[in-house]
């Protein structure tokens, strides 16, 4: 097992217990990649160091700190640039500098399962990689193996190791947009169900909230990260109602660039939601930071205009009675369940249901057979409940989004 030095850096305007927070998680992604904390260091520092971060002199000590605690890896709660990590390696020669952004690719690549995880997975890995090469990546070739992973006249290691990520990169994207295609396709054969999506914050509790209500066994470990892949089930609200329901993988603070954009087509699952359930864990003492990170991802994938309803989880944890009154308070429509007692799952079925009447409505429509060919359109936009042969015309009844109904039959209300 790795042993590891934590450092966090106090930038001017930013609070202390602030970077305690971000410590206390950057330990808990430490324990996911199984790697133990033997300490952490907290530095203020008036702006960043283009070479170290924190300043040669200050980087120096970390180094000897860590060889003394006995750790083989010192993990920087921020992303180091390209240049930092080489110096780094220069300066700590054999002990191991990574960053925050490493560690999360790495918990994310031990957990990958599905073919389109591992994909996009690995095209974020090389990614992070390829500007920050060094000597240490000096034999990709026995990895990639093939034609043309030998050095050419006048063509160094390093030139080899880049030529060859980017022939990978080339590959990743191409297998991932066939996946995608594979995806929407099954997509479209979903199209007139009301489709909700959990979203949330790692670790909040999205699997074990979407296996109470389904009775489903999504894996579930009080880890970060335990679920990379979307999962997607129907789940029966009551006799008359039922909707598509999937399970996506969580959000964290200064989550991978790379990461958001390789795993966009897994997220799409939100993006194609009628209605997005926030999944926020009640326990946590940064409710409020939690929020804004899942709120500022949302926005990245462009999921900031569906609709949404928050979920606080884990209510069973919070053990001072004034803070769940400060929940209620400060967010007056939200659910507290607790998805692991089974406490309180029908207050979120019956949430559900409101938004499903709200948002679909019935439509009588009159179709001649001359105009039987849109059939198949309505099929694919909304939900048919009743047909009715006449001597004339085909009388539908159709439960769809009121929008996307009137645009496409305007002619037929």
């Amino acid at each position: 097992m790795d042993k590891a030095l934590l450092i966090g850096i106090i930038l001017p305007k930013v609070f202390d217990g602030d970077v305690r927070n971000h410590l206390d998680e950057l330990k808990m992604l430490a324990q996911t990649a199984n790697v133990e904390t033997l300490g952490e260091i907290t530095q203020k520092v008036q702006k960043i160091n283009p070479a170290f971060y924190i300043g040669k002199g200050k980087a120096q000590q970390v180094i000897d700190q860590a060889k003394l605690l006995g750790a083989n890896v010192i993990i920087f709660d921020d992303e180091l640039s390209p240049a930092q990590i080489k110096n780094y390696h220069k300066l700590a020669k054999k002990m191991k500098v990574i960053d925050r952004s490493s560690l999360i690719l790495d918990i994310f690549k031990k957990h990958a399962k599905t073919r389109e995880a591992k994909t996009q997975v690995e095209l974020a890995l090389c990614q992070y990689l390829l500007p920050r090469l060094t000597r240490q990546w000096t034999h990709l070739e026995r990895q990639m193996g093939g034609v043309g992973t030998r050095a050419g006249m006048g063509e160094t290691q390093i030139e080899v190791d880049r030529r060859l990520i980017r022939d990978k990169i080339s590959k990743l994207k191409l297998d991932l947009t066939k996946i995608e295609s594979e995806r929407k396709t099954q997509s479209q054969n979903r199209v007139n169900e009301f489709r909700v999506a959990l979203a949330g914050y790692t670790n909040a509790g999205k699997s074990t909230l979407f296996n109470a209500l389904t009775g489903n066994d999504v894996y579930v470990k009080n880890q970060l990260f335990a679920t990379l892949d979307t999962t997607v089930r129907k789940l029966k609200l009551n006799k008359k109602h039922q909707v598509l329901i999937s399970d996506t993988v969580g959000f964290i603070r200064k989550l991978p660039h790379n990461l958001v954009a390789s795993f966009k087509s897994t997220l799409k699952e939100l993006l194609e939601a009628n209605h997005i359930l926030i999944v926020l864990d009640a326990s946590s003492k940064i409710i409020d930071e939690h929020l804004e990170t899942i709120s500022q991802v949302l926005n990245e994938l462009g999921a900031n205009e569906i609709p949404k309803s928050y979920i606080f989880n884990k209510i069973d944890l919070v053990e001072d009675e004034n803070d769940i009154k400060k929940l209620k308070s400060n967010y007056r429509n939200a659910i507290l369940t607790s998805a692991l007692h089974h406490l309180r799952l029908d207050d979120v079925k019956n949430h559900l249901i409101e938004k499903i009447e709200s948002d679909f409505n019935v439509f009588d429509l009159n179709i001649s057979y001359e105009q039987g060919k849109i059939l198949s359109q309505i099929q694919n936009q909304a939900e048919i409940l009743d047909t009715d042969y006449g001597d004339k015309a085909i009388k539908l009844k159709i439960r769809g989004k009121e929008d996307s109904i009137k645009r496409l039959f305007k002619q037929h209300l």
